[in-house]
C-alpha cells in the first residue's frame, strides 16, 4: 500500500513541479509577512490619525429599548391597566444639516406630521446643530409613526427628509379611568407604581430594559446588536369588573342624590363598599368615593373650583390629593357600630358565657360605672332574647353580654377576630389600628360595655370584613387578597396566589347560630330593607355616633350576606357623615347594599332560596 501511494505521487508531482510549490508557499508566507509588518507599522506610527478619521465617519450609538410593564387584569382576563406603545420623536441635526437639501423639507414634515412649532425646531437646530439625539415630542401614538413611516419610505417625493427618527416607548394606560381606582392605583415616572396593586406589585409588574448598540453613519443607517427586553408580567386580581361597575354605580347613585342635600357638600364625608367571597378571602370589588380618574390622577377640579384651587397653596394641593388617593378600605379607621355585635355574641358562645336562652330586659339605660349609657331605643326595648336583642340592636343587652364575657376574653377574641391586627391584604398603606383598642390592662368598665356594641375602638373597612367571614363560614379566618395569580406575558402561570387560611376564630356550630340570629335582622328586624325576593339574606346594621359625642355626627352601615347555607358572597356598605339632617339613619347604608346585592346576586350565580320553602 505505501509503495502503491509512492508512485503515485512521483506519478502526479515530479521534483520540478514540487521545487515550484515550494517556491510559491514561501513567497506568500513572505508577503503575508511583509503585511503583518507594513500593518503593525501604520498602527504604531498612524494609528491615531485613521481611528479619528474612522471616528468622524462613524459614530457609537447605543439607546435603551424599554420593557413593556405588565397588565393588570381582572379575574376573568379584562384589561384595566395596561401600557400602550407611543414614540418620541427625536432629531438628530448633525445628520439633517450634513447637506443643504435636508433641512427645510425635514423641518416641514416635523411641522406637518408631528404638529411641532417651526420656532421650536430651528431653535434646538441652532443650540445644538452636532446634536444627534434632540426629544422633539414625546408620546406620539402609533398612528402618526406609520404617516411618518411612509414619508421616511417615499424616496419620490420626500427624497430629503433626513435625520428623523423615532424612539418607542410606552404610556400608561386605564381602559375605564376612575373603576377600581383604589385597588389598581397608578404609575409615576413611568414604571414607579404608587398606591394600590401597581405598587404593592410593582417589580413583579415591571421587566427588564433591552439595549441596542452599533455605529450611526452620516444617514443614520445602523449597523447594531440587539439584547431584546424582557417584558412584565400580569398580574389577575380578584376583582370581577362587573361587580365592580354594579358596586361603584350605587356610590355614584348616592352621592348625587344627596349631593348639597344638608350642606353644601359630596352626599357623604366618604362612603366605602367591600365584596369579598367568605370561602376563600377572595375581593371581588373595593371601592370609595371620592375616587379619582387613572389616567388623571392629580386632576383637582372634579372636587375644586378654579376659584378654589387658586387659592390652594403648594402643600394644600398635595394634602388634597393625599386624601383623594387614600384607601378608605384599607387605610381609614372608624368606629364600627352594631355591626361588632354579631362578634360579640359569638365571642360569648365560645367563652361559655351565653349558653343560648338568656334573656335581658331593656329600660333604654344601662349605669356603668360612673356612666349612663343609653340604647339606640331610649325608651328601651323591654324584655328581649338573645336572638331578639340582635335583630333589635340592643345596646343594653349587648353590654350585659360583655360584661359576662369579661375584659380579658372580650380583648383576647377582639384579637382573634382580627381587630388591632393586620389583615396581611396585599394593598400597600394598611392602617395601623393596634393603638386604637384596649387592653385588658386598660379597659375598664365602661369600655367595655361601649366596645361590646361596638364603640370607643376603631376598626377598618377590610378587618370588619375579612372577620365577618370568619363568622358565617364555619370559622376560617383567610386572609384578604385582591390578585389570583401571576402570569407571564404569553399567559402562563408563573405563580398562584392560593387563599391563606390564617386561623380558627369560632366553631361551625357558633357560626350556625349567629347566620340564624343575622338572618333575623333582615326577617324581622333592623335590616328589613336588605330583604331580597328569591334569597336568604342575613346581616347588621350599624350606626356610630362619631367624636365628640353629641355634634351630630355619624358614619352608618350595614354588612350582608347570601346564601344562609353556605354563603357565597358578602357585602359591606359604610358610609361616612351621609349628608343628610339626619345622619343617624342606618337606612342608607342597607338600601344601597340591597340595591347591590339585587343586581351581582344574579350574576354571580348565589343560589336561590328554593320554592318548597
Amino acid at each position: 500500500m505505501a509503495k502503491r501511494r509512492k508512485s503515485f505521487l512521483k506519478r502526479k508531482f515530479s521534483r520540478l513541479m514540487q521545487k515550484k510549490l515550494v517556491m510559491s508557499f514561501g513567497a506568500v508566507v513572505l508577503i503575508f509577512v511583509f503585511l503583518i509588518g507594513k500593518i503593525t507599522y501604520i498602527n504604531a506610527s498612524s494609528g491615531d490619525k485613521y481611528t479619528k478619521v474612522v471616528l468622524d465617519q462613524q459614530q457609537y450609538g447605543s439607546r435603551t429599548i424599554p420593557f413593556k410593564r405588565g397588565d393588570i387584569v381582572d379575574r376573568n382576563g379584562t384589561k384595566i391597566a395596561t401600557s400602550e406603545r407611543i414614540y418620541n420623536v427625536i432629531l438628530d441635526a448633525k445628520v439633517m444639516l450634513s447637506n443643504e437639501k435636508y433641512k427645510e423639507p425635514t423641518i416641514e414634515i416635523l411641522k406637518s406630521c408631528f404638529d411641532i412649532q417651526d420656532e421650536d425646531i430651528r431653535e434646538v437646530i441652532e443650540k445644538n446643530p452636532s446634536g444627534r439625539y434632540n426629544i422633539m415630542k414625546k408620546g406620539v401614538d402609533y398612528e402618526t409613526a406609520q404617516e411618518f413611516e411612509k414619508i421616511e419610505a417615499d424616496d419620490e417625493n420626500h427624497p430629503y427628509v433626513k435625520g428623523i427618527w423615532l424612539e418607542e416607548d410606552y404610556v400608561r394606560k386605564y381602559p375605564y379611568n376612575t373603576l377600581a381606582s383604589d385597588v389598581i392605583g397608578f404609575t409615576v415616572d413611568g414604571n414607579v407604581g404608587s398606591n394600590g396593586i401597581e405598587a404593592s406589585y410593582n417589580s413583579i409588574l415591571n421587566g427588564t430594559d433591552g439595549r441596542e448598540y452599533g455605529y450611526l453613519d452620516e444617514v443614520s443607517s445602523v449597523e447594531r446588536t440587539v439584547k431584546e427586553p424582557e417584558n412584565g408580567n400580569t398580574v389577575m386580581s380578584t376583582i370581577d369588573v362587573q361587580v365592580q361597575s354594579i358596586v361603584e354605580k350605587h356610590i355614584l347613585e348616592f352621592n348625587e342624590k344627596h349631593k348639597n342635600e344638608a350642606r353644601r357638600d359630596e352626599g357623604s364625608k366618604n362612603t366605602a363598599v367591600i365584596v369579598m367571597n367568605p370561602q376563600n378571602g377572595e375581593i371581588l370589588a373595593e371601592a370609595s368615593y371620592p375616587n379619582y380618574d387613572l389616567n388623571n390622577p392629580r386632576d383637582l377640579t372634579k372636587y375644586y373650583s378654579k376659584e378654589a384651587l387658586k387659592e390652594m397653596s403648594n402643600e394644600d394641593k398635595i394634602k388634597a390629593l393625599n386624601n383623594l388617593w387614600n384607601n378608605f378600605c384599607v387605610s381609614g379607621t372608624y368606629e364600627p357600630g352594631s355591626t361588632i355585635k354579631p362578634f360579640t355574641i359569638a365571642a360569648g358562645f365560645e367563652t361559655g358565657a351565653l349558653g343560648g336562652n338568656e334573656s335581658y330586659d331593656c329600660g333604654g339605660m344601662l349605669h356603668v360605672g360612673d356612666h349612663d349609657i343609653h340604647c339606640s331605643n331610649r325608651s328601651g326595648h323591654g324584655p328581649q332574647s338573645l336572638k331578639r336583642s340582635l335583630e333589635n340592636s340592643c345596646n343594653v343587652a349587648l353590654m350585659r353580654i360583655g360584661s359576662s364575657i369579661g375584659k380579658e376574653e372580650f380583648c383576647r377574641y377582639q384579637r382573634l377576630f382580627g381587630f388591632g391586627e393586620y389583615t396581611g391584604i396585599d394593598l400597600p398603606g394598611e392602617a395601623a389600628t393596634d393603638a386604637l383598642l384596649y387592653t385588658a390592662d386598660n379597659m375598664d368598665p365602661a369600655s367595655l360595655a361601649t366596645n361590646a356594641f361596638g364603640q370607643n375602638f376603631n376598626v377598618t373597612v377590610t378587618q370588619l370584613a375579612a372577620g365577618f367571614c370568619s363568622l358565617i363560614n364555619g370559622g376560617d379566618y383567610y386572609e384578604p387578597h385582591v390578585v389570583k395569580r401571576i402570569q407571564d406575558e404569553n399567559g402562563n402561570v408563573t405563580e398562584n396566589k392560593d387563599p391563606v387560611l390564617s386561623r380558627r376564630t369560632i366553631s361551625e356550630e357558633t357560626s350556625a347560630i349567629i347566620k340564624e340570629y343575622m338572618r333575623g335582622v333582615v326577617e324581622e328586624g333592623t335590616g328589613g330593607d336588605a330583604e331580597i325576593e328569591g334569597y336568604d339574606v342575613g346581616g347588621k346594621t350599624g350606626t356610630a355616633e362619631k367624636l365628640p359625642r353629641g355634634n351630630g355626627k355619624y358614619l352608618v352601615s350595614f354588612i350582608g350576606y347570601a346564601p344562609q347555607e353556605n354563603p357565597q358572597v358578602v357585602v359591606y356598605v359604610v358610609i361616612d357623615e351621609p349628608n343628610s339632617a339626619n345622619q343617624a339613619n342606618s337606612g342608607f347604608a342597607t338600601q344601597m347594599a340591597a340595591d347591590i346585592m339585587k343586581e351581582i346576586f344574579p350574576y354571580l350565580g348565589v343560589e336561590k332560596v328554593s320554592k318548597s320553602e
